[in-house]
């Protein structure tokens, strides 16, 4: 993608729990008056506050039920938390009344969207994008008039004037050439004029102008796709953690913030289970070759992460840990395909794993015994119902014949997932791994390694998780 902006330009984005109170909101002030300090041109990309979507959500998935007693506490409640901010940080009583209309309006939309989807007893895709996308067109209109009254030049910008999508609601994939045209020609002159963009995170619009959301997490994505496309020389994403840790604190006390890491390391990380960044944001990052941090709002000071491009060495440099992190994913089921019929059969696999694909379900992990006898593999628990009951359709023949013995699935498992360059390439890794695990008590599952350089993934009971991670991350720290 060629560089057709001058150097220079910046990309923030906040996350929920930053612009979640008016302490929050005030960091993200001092933030931004730093940022335009130092850059020439600023674009901010901003979360619903915490909590809001899924309140929106949670209303719709009610409603839909035919439940709408809790409409009102729900409406005073999106009122209140916007109205504290306001009432906060923005002195100027026509300002502050300005945009506190507005949100109400929003908030009277959402209202009246729930109960319509309560009449109609059921909740589409495109309706329920039409809520969640609520709360960071509130965020961004209240965040956007915060800086006005700190004296930041600022305009609010709903993504769906920039981001244009396919009609696959709740998980939009961007037309990148229509994007990119769209959002130069609306923010440059923006920019030019040194104005900063507040552009609401999460959401795009179809050609035809209808609302669309990129998925849960999406407003990193937004962030990756506005950056990609304007071009901008960095972005940087701000959460409430101090960058991308050795493994989740909660779990592991003891964990670090990596200072640096690869776009295949954290893709990993991202896919398995780490919060810290959509597991989308990466690739139009990459693909534009431009910079990616990650920060932490709430201690501005600290460098953070900052995302490296793949080296071509496959081993580490001299003293560089092999191992970078630990991450799982909790509430897994493992599903097994297996009986002697199976032996040299071609298309089982591929005719399982379309079974698979027609309930929507997306498989992290796949094993298969070398004799073909079983093919083993990992989806979320709550899927497991919906995949077995296709899973049997598909091979009703078979299981009819006994070629199939059975398909089952396990209790809940997790999948614990080591992440670092040169797992696959540095002898003597996996030893240390299943060593240390061993030593741990813990019994594995099942293993997926080789599909990728950076990675090795493990299945282990769900109630060995804490202790699993707590183990393999003594070899990061020793």
């Amino acid at each position: 993608m060629s560089q057709q902006s001058s150097p220079g330009t910046l990309v923030m984005k906040f996350g929920g729990t930053s612009v979640g109170s008016a302490r929050a909101m005030t960091n993200v002030v001092q933030i931004v008056r730093e940022a335009r300090s130092e850059w020439p041109r600023v674009v901010v990309i901003t979360s619903a506050l915490s909590g809001v979507t899924n309140l929106l959500l949670e209303s719709a998935a009610q409603a839909a039920r035919g439940e709408t007693a809790q409409l009102p506490e729900a409406e005073q409640t999106l009122l209140a938390n916007h109205q504290t901010i306001a009432t906060s940080l923005i002195p100027e009583e026509a300002r502050r009344t300005a945009v506190l209309d507005e949100i109400a309006g929003l908030v009277r939309s959402f209202v009246e969207l729930c109960h319509a989807i309560s009449v109609l007893g059921e909740a589409t895709s495109r309706a329920l994008d039409a809520v969640a996308s609520l709360g960071e067109r509130m965020s961004v209109r209240l965040l956007a008039a915060v800086l006005e009254s700190a004296g930041i030049p600022s305009k609010a910008i709903e993504a769906s004037e920039l981001i244009v999508t396919d009609d696959h609601f709740q998980s939009a994939h961007p037309d990148f050439s229509l994007t990119t045209e769209r959002t130069r020609r609306i923010l440059l002159p923006l920019l030019e004029q040194g104005l900063t963009p507040v552009i609401t995170g999460f959401l795009g619009a179809t050609r035809d102008g209808i609302v669309t959301t990129l998925g849960r997490g999406g407003s990193d994505y937004s962030a990756g796709i506005i950056g990609a496309v304007l071009p901008a020389d960095d972005v940087w994403i701000w959460t409430d953690v101090d960058g991308v840790m050795t493994a989740d604190p909660r779990l592991v006390p003891q964990a670090q913030t990596l200072s640096q890491i690869s776009y295949s390391e954290i893709a990993e990380l991202a896919y398995f289970g780490a919060k810290v960044l959509h597991p989308k944001t990466i690739r139009p990052v990459v693909e534009a070759g431009i910079g990616l941090r990650i920060c932490n709002t709430f201690n501005p000071s600290h460098p953070g992460t900052r995302l490296i491009a793949n080296g071509k060495a496959e081993k580490p440099q001299t003293g560089e840990k092999v191992i970078k992190a630990v991450t799982a994913i909790r509430k897994q089921r493992l599903v097994t395909i297996e009986g002697r019929g199976m032996l040299g059969v071609p298309g089982v696999a591929a005719r399982a794993f379309a079974a698979v694909a027609s309930t929507g379900t997306s498989v992290p992990l796949i094993t298969q015994a070398s004799s073909e006898q079983s093919i083993c593999f990992s989806i979320p628990s709550e899927a497991s119902s919906a995949v077995l009951t296709a899973l049997e359709k598909t091979f009703a023949a078979e299981l009819t014949q006994r070629d199939i013995d059975r398909v089952w699935a396990s209790e809940d498992v997790s999948i614990i997932t080591v992440v670092g360059h040169g797992t696959r390439h540095t002898p003597g890794v996996a030893g240390q791994i299943f060593t240390q695990l061993g030593r741990a008590g813990i019994n594995v599952l099942a293993i997926a390694h080789g599909s990728s350089d950076v990675s090795i993934s493990m299945v282990v009971e769900s109630a060995e998780t804490e202790k699993a991670v707590k183990a393999l991350h003594e070899l990061i720290v020793a």
